[in-house]
C-alpha cells in the first residue's frame, strides 16, 4: 500500500515538474505567421551582422535552423546545400541559423561555423543565434528544420523531405516543391511536415 502510494505521488511530482521544463520556448509559429524578429541583428560567418529582413527578398525567404555536427544534418547537407542556392538562383532569399547555444564553446562556436561554411560552400548567409532566440521566436526545436516565407508571411514549415536519411530513397520532396510553388506565387500543395532531427541545444 505504502509503495503504490509512493509511485503515485512521484508520477504527480514528474508531471508537476515536466509542465515547466521548456517555459521559454513559445509555441512553433503556424502557417501565414509574419517573419519574427525580422530585424534581429545576427553574426554572419563573413563577420558582417545581418537580419531575417536583410536576407529576404521581394519573394521571401527560406529559413533553415542547422548547426555543424548533428548527424541528421549531415545526412542533409546536400540538400541544405542545394536547395540554398536554388533559392538564391530563383529571387528567393535565404539564410541558415546555428541555434546551438550551449556549443558555442565547442562544435558550434562561431569558428567552427566559418570552417563549416567554408567546407559546405554556402552562397547564403550562415549566423549565429546568440541565446537560441530566434529559434525560440519561430518555436523550433529540431536540426535541420525548415520555414520557407512568402512577402506575407509562413506558406511551409517542417522537414526537407519525407527520408532524412538517405535522399535517394526520397519520395516527397516537401521543401523543393514549396520553393518551386513560392517562385510561381502559388500556395505549397503540403504546408506543414514533421521535423527529424537532433534537438537545438539551447542554454538551461
Amino acid at each position: 500500500m505504502k509503495k503504490g502510494f509512493i509511485f503515485f505521488a512521484l508520477l504527480i511530482a514528474c508531471g508537476f515538474l515536466l509542465s515547466f521544463i521548456n517555459t521559454s520556448v513559445s509555441s512553433e509559429i503556424g502557417i501565414n505567421a509574419p517573419l519574427p524578429l525580422a530585424d534581429e541583428k545576427l553574426k554572419d560567418v563573413s563577420g558582417k551582422e545581418v537580419s531575417l529582413n536583410m536576407a529576404k527578398t521581394d519573394k521571401g525567404v527560406l529559413v533553415i535552423f542547422s548547426c555543424n555536427t548533428c548527424p541528421y544534418v549531415k545526412l542533409s547537407e546536400t540538400r541544405i546545400k542545394n536547395l540554398s542556392d536554388n533559392c538564391l538562383k530563383l529571387g528567393i532569399g535565404c539564410i541558415i541559423i546555428n541555434s546551438n547555444e550551449a556549443q558555442r564553446a565547442e562544435e558550434d562556436s562561431f569558428d567552427q561555423m566559418v570552417k563549416y561554411a567554408a567546407s559546405q560552400k554556402y552562397t547564403c548567409s550562415y549566423v549565429v543565434d546568440a541565446n537560441s532566440k530566434l529559434a525560440d521566436a519561430f518555436g523550433a526545436t529540431r536540426t535541420p528544420q525548415c520555414f520557407l516565407f512568402n512577402a506575407k508571411g509562413l506558406i511551409y514549415k517542417g522537414a526537407i523531405d519525407d527520408n532524412v536519411k538517405d535522399a535517394t530513397q526520397a519520395k516527397a520532396h516537401y521543401l523543393k516543391d514549396a520553393i518551386e510553388a513560392l517562385s510561381k506565387n502559388e500556395t505549397p500543395k503540403m504546408q506543414e511536415t514533421k521535423s527529424i532531427g537532433c534537438t537545438i541545444k539551447r542554454m538551461e
